[in-house]
């Protein structure tokens, strides 16, 4: 299962009401690119895709289609906030290194 802290929940659903996309659900995937070999992807859906894994967090739905969940099981999405930077924070146990600012990884 991909857990979310209710910090980043909070902000993935205002970030969908103000992309007028409330009561979507939040898409977690990857792609290839980023400077360790993939890269975390997320996005907006109104629907699930076939197949896709489907969890329900604190009223936020998020979906992960089969092929990234093999590398997102168990990861912790996080959001933080301070004088310097914001933005979501990934803690992927599958990711076998990372690059300087986490958004990218391999296995």
């Amino acid at each position: 299962m991909i857990q979310l802290t209710d910090k980043a929940i909070e902000q993935a659903k205002q970030i969908a009401i103000n992309n007028q996309k409330a009561g979507y659900g939040l898409r977690i995937g990857i792609t290839g690119g980023g400077c360790s070999g993939l890269s975390y992807k997320m996005d907006f859906e109104e629907k699930p895709g076939e197949g896709d894994r489907v969890f329900e967090l604190n009223g936020l739905k998020v979906f992960v289609d089969p092929k990234a969940y093999l590398y997102l099981n168990s990861m912790t999405i996080d959001f933080h906030s301070d004088m310097m930077s914001s933005g979501f924070t990934f803690t992927n146990p599958n990711a076998k290194s990372t690059c300087g600012c986490g958004t990218s990884f391999s296995v």
